[in-house]
Parts: structure tokens; C-alpha cells; sequence
């Protein structure tokens, strides 16, 4: 007998119809001898239509009266489900989320979880009833018992939480997808089903076109070691599972309010290799990269810059026995790069540096939350430890720091992180036998989950639309730039996406100086912009330029670990189509790309086809 937690989002429960089908569902998974959780959204366009009722009345309505009114659409979800169960003679309990023991902050219209008080459902269940329990809603522990929200996916969080709460067997979440996809089977019809994922890959994937899970509810999963599978209200197919480390047992007590940081990784074993002043034209870092795989030499950290005039720069990083074979291979490239004519600020040219290190906080809990880099580069400030290079993504920021600033580096944000050094690994194991066995026993049709990982390198491919650029010229090259920056930004609750430092430095009135540049939300550029204008004569910075034109394009899979050539192929696939990169960044399992926004939807389609993605089958999604 197995313990599940199943969600059904608001398409599922989107009519009386619907509801009797997800009630026969329940019935079916209880008489395989599960006991059963249940965790619903608003029916269909419930909460939009509450929305539009109180914009008619008022144009900012508060916070705390919208949770009050948002809240409604559950509860009349859970009780027509109720109300299905016991006509096919399931007995059957709804439960408000405070009902149901679902603390929050109080912090209208996004709160974040404390703590499940689990009595009454445990007792329930003991009692043979299925709990069905109001998502995305909870209630504050003050005297005044105030009713909260949860925002944006808050059933997926609801669900999950509930789950770990519970330390059920595993949660499902039911939707109108089979699962989660390769890509957005809107702009890429062919995009085929993944059988298996982890929690690190989905995170990296929140800008998946197809948004099937929140980053917040995985973040949960993957904190306590939650497995999680994503599977069809309409088909009895096996979804995907949605896999999470093995983790040490942690607390239940201030359960969404974890540290964002898990860990502090470290890797003395790196060199640099800098080409500075590449002409910026489509397929350079194809040509470059790919003659580097085809010398088979791993590659860790890569970020190419932004232009400038019509030249930039790009770097990456390899173990320091690969050096000599790295730098052999960017020198060999130079004539051939340099051979369009001089440029304005001369030729290109390799740079080399030994000493180096990299330091990198990991973690969850960063999506979401600005200022976690900018603590980072605070801290390694007060240390007195400069940044030489930049690079993130969605779970990870990574620095390369002078190799004699290590030891202090790492004792500096252990410290201020709270965590201690750690690595943390994106190779997760797959489904246990037990989970299976108890999927297997719910479903009358064998469970097809892959116990072993996907040969492909590339689990999936996102594009994101919805970014800006900001580039900051002639930054002062010292200690504590890059955290007054960032810091600026974290405090209008600006988070910040690619963070890219330039390699090249100009002298400018005796001040050594770099550029940053970095993304944003288009809703943040103005306000991002504004910010910084306003600060930079004071810092000594140069001018703020801004683009909105742009997309970015992203590959991601813990496969591509020691797999040399996987970023290769992605750029070469941008520049058999002419497709200029505009900036790279990448981390252990993602390498992203900032094109022109024209050529987004062809630049995902090119590199889902290029990693053999692309299958016979179409998936159905609705709009």
C-alpha cells in the first residue's frame, strides 16, 4: 500500500463532466489499495473570472481581500469533488487549506509555507477517506487566523508540500499535457515526451514554453527528495517522473523558507582561455568550439560578451593539463579570424591564465528570490576577493577568482551562506524499485519510467522571449563593483537572469575598467535601468544600453557532463542558419544563448532538430 498525493489542475476539474471522470480515477487508484490525498484548483477560469470581478470594482484592490475572494474558487472545487466521491460510495472529506493545517507567512498573495499540521489528515486517512484539499491556499498562525495565497502555481506547491509534509510514497500531478516535453509543442510540433527528468534539469528548464510545473514545487521535491510524476487527466499513460537526490532528512518547520543555497562548490583544477576582440559575426564560436571537441578536451565555464563595436570576446575554462592543447587550438583559429582586416581595436588575440579558481553557490531556492548573487559577490567584496569571470543559471553562480583567493572564498561564503562546502551533484538517481512498484500496483498496465538515464546528452530545449539586456560600460575592475550593482537592483526585488563579466579591460583617467551585462524581465528593464542610471556617476560607471530585442535560447541535460563537443553543436547549429550569438553563459548541465529576438522560435527549432529531439509522434496541447 502506498501513500499518494494527486493534484488536478483547473482544466481537470473544468466541469461536471470532468470532475466525475477525476472522481473515478481516485476510486480506481484507492481500490488498488493507496491511500489518498488530493489536492484541486479553481474549475477552469474560476480564479481569472474572480479577477475580472474585482478589477470592475476597483482598479488596486488590497491584497488581503483578493486572497479572500481568490480563495472561494477552491472551495468550490473540493466540495463538488467530495460530493462525486461519495455518489460512487468512496467516502470522501474536503478541507480548506487551513482546514487542512497549511501555515504561511503573512505575506498576501504570495506566501510561503511554515508548516503542514498534519493531525487531521492522518486521522482522516486512517478513517479510509480520501482527503480532497483546497490548492494554493493556507491560512497565517497569528491570533488573527488570516486567510493567505500561495500566487502563481500555488496547487503544484500546495501538493508537494503536502506530499513531504505526509512523506508520501510520491505525488502526481495531473494536467492537460502527457508530460513534460522535449520543447514548447506549440512552436515545435514534434517535441516528444520525456520519460524521466530530474529536479536540477526542470529547474534549469523553468522557461520551458509549456510551463507544467512551478519552479517553487520542485524546489520542494528536490529539498526533501519528493519524486514527482506529470501525467494526463484524459490518458492512463505513465507522464514523466520528475526525479530528486537522495537528501538528508531536514526539518519540517519552515518548510518553503530553506536556505536558497545548498552548498559551496569549489574546482582548483582550471585554467582560462580568453580571445579577446573576435569579430562578431555568425559562427566563430561554432568554429572555435567545435574544433575543441573534435581535440576532445571537456570545456566547463563558457561566456562570450557582448560587442563591441564589431568585435567581442569569449572565454572558457578547461583543467589545467588541457591548457597547452586549449591555447594551441585558439591560436590556430587567429589567422583565419583576423583575416577580415584590421579592426578598431586591433586584431584578436589569446590571453591565458593559470592561477585560477572556481567558486559557486548551488541551490533550489535561488529561483525567484533577487539579491542571492549579489550576496555572493558582496561577500567575496568583503573578502577582498576580486571576480574575474561570471556565469549562471536558474539553480547556480559561478565565479573565477584568483587561485591564491580560494581558501578565503570559500570560508567567506560558507559563512554567509550557512551551508557547509558541499558538492552538489545534478546526476540524481532514477525511480526507486519501491516507487515503481507502487505505480505499478495503482495502474492495471505496467509502468514504462526509465530506470536509466537517456543516452541523448540534452534532455530539452527552452526559449524565453521575455528578457531584456542591460549592459553597464566601463565598470571600475575592483573588489565590490559587481555586488553594489546587483545590490541595487536586489533591493526593488529585481531578479536577474545571465550575468555575463566582460574579459577585456580598458584604461580609462588611469581606472582600470570592464563591462557587465546581465538580463532581466522586460517588466524590470525600465525600472532595472533607472536604478542604475541613477548610481552611476557615483560608482564611476559609463553608460547603461538597453535591449529589448532579444531571445534566449537554452540547452539542458546532465548528460552533456564530460561529453565534449554538446555546446559545439548547439553553436553550430545557429551558425548553419546564420544566426549571430549575441552572449553565452553556461553551467554544468546548460549552456544559453542571447540572439536577436527575430531569430528565437527558429533558433529552438534548429538546435531541438540538431540534438535528434524531434520524433514521428505530435503532441496534442491545449492552447
Amino acid at each position: 500500500m502506498a501513500l499518494i498525493v494527486q493534484k488536478y489542475g483547473g482544466t481537470s476539474v473544468g466541469s461536471v463532466e470532468r470532475i466525475q471522470a477525476v472522481a473515478q480515477r481516485v476510486v480506481q487508484t484507492v481500490k488498488a489499495g493507496n491511500d489518498l490525498v488530493v489536492v484541486v484548483s479553481a474549475m477552469g477560469k474560476t480564479t481569472d473570472g474572480l479577477v475580472k470581478l474585482a478589477n470592475e470594482l476597483s482598479p488596486n484592490p488590497s491584497r488581503r481581500e483578493m486572497d479572500m475572494l481568490l480563495a472561494t474558487g477552491e472551495q468550490v472545487s473540493i466540495a463538488l469533488l467530495s460530493m462525486a466521491l461519495h455518489t460512487l460510495g468512496q467516502p470522501a472529506i474536503s478541507l480548506t487549506g487551513a482546514q487542512v493545517g497549511i501555515v504561511t507567512e503573512s505575506e498576501h498573495a504570495r506566501a510561503r509555507i511554515l508548516q503542514i499540521k498534519t493531525e487531521r489528515l492522518e486521522r482522516h486517512l486512517k478513517e479510509g477517506k480520501v482527503v480532497v484539499v483546497a490548492g494554493f491556499q493556507g491560512i497565517t498562525d497569528t491570533d488573527d487566523l488570516e486567510i493567505t495565497t500561495l500566487g502563481r502555481g500555488g496547487s503544484d506547491t500546495s501538493a508537494v508540500a503536502l506530499a513531504a509534509a505526509l512523506h508520501a510514497n510520491f505525488c502526481e500531478i495531473y494536467t492537460d499535457v502527457p508530460g513534460i516535453l522535449t520543447t514548447d509543442p506549440r512552436l515545435v510540433p514534434d517535441a516528444q515526451l520525456m520519460t524521466e527528468i530530474t529536479c536540477d534539469e526542470m529547474l534549469e528548464l523553468a522557461s520551458l514554453g509549456a510551463k507544467v510545473l512551478h519552479p517553487r514545487a520542485v524546489e520542494i521535491a528536490r529539498n526533501y527528495g519528493m519524486p514527482l510524476v506529470v501525467r494526463s487527466s484524459w490518458t492512463d499513460e505513465p507522464g514523466t517522473w520528475v526525479v530528486s537526490p537522495t537528501v538528508q532528512a531536514r526539518s519540517l518547520e519552515g518548510l518553503e523558507l530553506a536556505s536558497p543555497v545548498d552548498g559551496v562548490e569549489f574546482d582548483t583544477d582550471q585554467a582560462k582561455v580568453s580571445l579577446l576582440r573576435v569579430p562578431d559575426r555568425p559562427g566563430v564560436a561554432a568554429r572555435l568550439f567545435g574544433e575543441i571537441a573534435h581535440q576532445a578536451l571537456d570545456v566547463d565555464l563558457i561566456i562570450q560578451s557582448i560587442h563591441e563595436s564589431n568585435t567581442n570576446d569569449v572565454a572558457f575554462t578547461v583543467t589545467k593539463n588541457s591548457l597547452k592543447q586549449a591555447e594551441a587550438v585558439a591560436s590556430a583559429i587567429l589567422p583565419a579570424l583576423n583575416a577580415g582586416g584590421t579592426h578598431h581595436d586591433g586584431d584578436a588575440e589569446v590571453m591565458v591564465e593559470q592561477r585560477i579558481a572556481k567558486v559557486a553557490i548551488a541551490g533550489a531556492g535561488m529561483i525567484g528570490r533577487p539579491g542571492v548573487a549579489a550576496q555572493m559577490f558582496s561577500t567575496l567584496a568583503a573578502a577582498g576577493v576580486n571576480i574575474g569571470m561570471i556565469s549562471t543559471s536558474e539553480v547556480k553562480v559561478s565565479c573565477v577568482i584568483d587561485e591564491t583567493d580560494c581558501d578565503r572564498a570559500i570560508a567567506a561564503l560558507c559563512e554567509a551562506f550557512g551551508v557547509s562546502q558541499s558538492a552538489v551533484s545534478s546526476q540524481q538517481p532514477a525511480v526507486s524499485g519501491q516507487q515503481l512498484e507502487a505505480l505499478n500496483t495503482q495502474h492495471s498496465k505496467p509502468s514504462s519510467v526509465a530506470s536509466q538515464n537517456s543516452p541523448r546528452p540534452i534532455r530539452g530545449v527552452a526559449l524565453d522571449l521575455n528578457q531584456a539586456r542591460l549592459a553597464i560600460r566601463h565598470i571600475p575592475d575592483r573588489p565590490g563593483m559587481a555586488a553594489e550593482l546587483f545590490q541595487l537592483l536586489a533591493a526593488q526585488t529585481i531578479s536577474v537572469d545571465m550575468i555575463i563579466q566582460s574579459q577585456r579591460c580598458r584604461v580609462i583617467n588611469s581606472i582600470t575598467t570592464r563591462d557587465i551585462a546581465f538580463t532581466v524581465g522586460q517588466l524590470d528593464a525600465d525600472m532595472a535601468c533607472s536604478v542604475l542610471q541613477k548610481a552611476a556617476p557615483s560608482l564611476g560607471c559609463g553608460e547603461i544600453v538597453v535591449d529589448r530585442e532579444i531571445a534566449k535560447v537554452s540547452i539542458v541535460g546532465a548528460g552533456m557532463v564530460h561529453q565534449p563537443g554538446t555546446a559545439a553543436r548547439m553553436f553550430e547549429a545557429l551558425a548553419m542558419h546564420q544566426i549571430n550569438i549575441q552572449m553565452i553563459a553556461t553551467s554544468e548541465i546548460k549552456v544559453s544563448c542571447v540572439v536577436a529576438k527575430e531569430d528565437g522560435i527558429t533558433a529552438l527549432r534548429l538546435i531541438h532538430a540538431a540534438f535528434g529531439l524531434s520524433g514521428e509522434q505530435q503532441i496534442q496541447v491545449s492552447a
